[in-house]
């Protein structure tokens, strides 16, 4: 048996113990990336992992429990991120993807390996079969999307090819549901105890690249039948119109524009009938029940001022994730984000990057963290961190639910202004990455190639794209439930102590506080209030609007009333600015010093950031007041 090619940080640990419990067989889904491997988990599991039709997503290990097998047998199935093989090479030709695979193989051998590929593309995919049945696992093979292969025309004969490698092998559509419950039943036969593996033997050296080469060569002339060319003549098709070089960008910014008028179209009209909806429970149950239990009413005043009101104003903003998930899986899951990828690669050539780190910005919408975990795809070192500096300046959904609702306040008329706003502040997170690319890449040289592969453009699976948005929406609050209301009860203790500056006599610490930052921040439109909800704004952007509605003692149907008498649109629009490039949230911070394990990075990266948004937010609000001064009636 061939042994596990060495990686560095590796070690043989114990593994944990499964949700299955000690005794459950260890199943691994191993597979190339955008071969449907994580749809296939959740068909097998009922387990959600993060599902997209670009190559790279999956970049955790995802763990979820098989239906029990014979004897009521326990399985676990472990999502490996996907890779293009198992070179084995040292860090300058692994991946961070492959060194985590690599290093769960060692530290953690599973007793089956599920290797899952794309049927229509076997022919070049088999190596990663043959890599990985190299090292002695016992291994079943699926031949995902068969559906497609069978549209383009590609012929398996998976009976043949199954003899040859002495394995099994399913053709299955994790799609459409074809083939799962063979395959299960194919795991379920598979002997759970090989001798070696479950012991954790490792012995020498990888199989000889050559000699694969040549078996993969054999396989495919005796069992893959490809056609003279791929039948996929609607890809083709609508690749002529997205890809072009100067239509390609105009309708990308187009689809960007037209998802964010949909959002704020959509979700704000939800977002406001929540507002109500808390409002009057306010007003009808959470007052009176106070009132009529004998509350203090410094405690009646956190409750309600406090914790209440900071909380359901963060909580109103839950339709607008639902709408933002929505419509970002439909980018997602048809196909067309890879090919953003591939049109914007010439763009971010000229800073240091290439196409992948333009889709992980643009994951970065949904949230910094994930993206910048994602950039573990990138081989080349430097490349990665000049990746990890750029991706915080994405408009997260965090920010966007901050600036759907001061648009919206500030800036309701024409009816497409708040969408032309949010469109505004899109095209500013691009320049704040080009010009830090720019400014950067000499510091982060790298040469790396990319390649990526195109898939076909497939029609979003409704189920699939109302599951993510439902999940997105509810893990919001699920994760940022603590922030939340730590950060709503902070908030009332620093506008309320000490006790006297409730009758104005004394400053509060918020007032305090704000006054100090004041001779930085005032030149920027900031507000001592402003510039409190800021501090807040670090630990969580999500904490920001309830911070506000806190600051100003009124829930979301108030709020903005509140802010339009307590500060001008020109300083709405030089807050937005900072909030959009300034110190990143400290969930993102930690995951750059977790990824690339220098303090210095981050440090690098926190201050950039801050200077970056305190020089563009002056250029906002004394550019726009010098202009105001020279057109008044504007």
């Amino acid at each position: 048996m061939n042994s596990l090619p060495a990686i560095p940080g590796a070690c043989h640990a114990p593994p944990p113990e499964t949700p299955a419990g000690q005794d459950a067989v260890r199943v691994a889904l191993v597979g190339m990336p955008n071969t449907g491997k994580s749809t296939l988990f959740n068909r097998l599991t009922g387990g959600h992992a993060e599902i997209a039709n670009w190559p790279g997503l999956t970049v955790d290990l995802l763990r979820g429990t098989l239906p029990p097998g014979r004897q009521g047998r326990a399985y676990e199935l472990i999502d490996l991120p996907g890779i293009h093989g198992l070179s084995g090479g040292g860090p300058e030709q692994t991946s961070e993807d492959e060194a985590i695979v690599l290093r769960f193989l060692q530290s953690t051998p599973p007793q089956l390996v599920v290797v899952v590929l794309n049927a229509a593309q076997a022919a070049s995919q088999l190596r990663l079969l043959l890599q990985v049945q190299a090292l002695g696992f016992p291994t079943l093979l699926a031949l995902n999307m068969s559906d497609e292969a069978r549209r383009f025309g590609v012929a398996i004969d998976a009976d043949r090819l199954g003899e040859r490698l002495d394995l099994p092998v399913l053709v299955v559509s994790a799609r459409e549901g074809e083939g799962i419950a063979a395959l299960l039943q194919a795991i379920h036969d598979a002997d759970p105890t090989p001798e070696g593996h479950a012991a954790g033997a490792v012995p020498v050296a990888p199989a000889d690249p050559a000699t694969l080469e040549e078996r993969r060569e054999r396989l495919v002339a005796e069992c893959v039948r490809l056609p003279g060319e791929v039948h996929d003549r609607r890809s083709r098709r609508l690749d002529a119109v997205l890809l072009h070089p100067l239509v390609g960008p105009v309708l990308f910014l187009a689809i960007v524009l037209a998802m964010f008028q949909a959002i704020y179209a959509v979700a704000v009209p939800l977002q406001e009938g929540m507002a109500l909806v808390f409002d009057l429970l306010r007003e009808r149950v959470l007052l009176p029940g106070l009132a009529a239990t004998g509350t203090p009413p410094l405690l009646g005043s956190f409750l309600v001022e406090g914790l209440w009101m900071g909380i359901t104003t963060v909580a109103g903003f839950l339709p607008l994730i639902f709408c933002f998930y929505l419509l970002l899986a439909v980018v997602e899951d048809s196909g067309y984000l890879p090919r953003a990828a591939f049109l914007m690669d010439g763009l971010m050539n000229l800073l240091g990057l290439d196409g992948r780190a333009f889709v992980l910005q643009m994951m970065g919408f949904g949230c910094n963290v994930p993206a910048i975990m994602g950039t573990r795809v990138i081989r080349d070192p430097a490349m990665r961190l000049l990746a990890m500096l750029v991706i915080p300046f994405a408009l997260c959904q965090a920010r966007l639910t901050v600036f759907v609702f001061l648009a919206g306040i500030f800036f309701p008329r024409p009816w497409w202004a708040p969408a032309l706003v949010l469109f505004g502040f899109y095209v500013l997170s691009f320049l704040a990455a080009i010009l830090t690319g720019l400014i950067f890449k000499r510091a982060f040289p790298s040469r790396e190639a990319f390649v990526l592969e195109l898939p076909p453009y497939r029609p979003p699976s409704l189920h699939t794209m109302l599951r993510r948005a439902w999940r997105e929406m509810t893990n919001f609050m699920v994760t940022t439930r603590s922030f939340i209301v730590l950060g709503a009860a902070l908030v009332w203790l620093l506008t309320h102590l000490p006790p006297a500056s409730a009758q104005g006599s004394v400053p509060s610490v918020a007032q305090a506080i704000g006054g100090v930052f004041q001779p930085v921040l005032g030149p920027i439109g900031m507000t001592p209030d402003l510039t409190v909800s800021l501090f807040f704004g670090f630990i969580a952007k999500e904490i920001l609007l309830g911070a506000m509605a806190v600051i100003h003692h009124t829930g979301q149907a108030g709020l903005g009333t509140a802010l339009r008498q307590a500060i001008t649109p020109l300083q709405a629009l030089s807050f937005m600015t900072f909030t959009l490039l300034y110190t990143p949230c400290l969930s993102t911070v930690a995951v750059q010093l977790k990824e690339s394990r220098s303090r210095p990075f981050v440090l690098l990266s926190v201050g950039w950031s801050l200077a970056l948004a305190w020089a563009i937010a002056f250029l906002v609000y004394q550019g726009g007041t010098l202009a105001l001064r020279a057109f008044p009636a504007a």
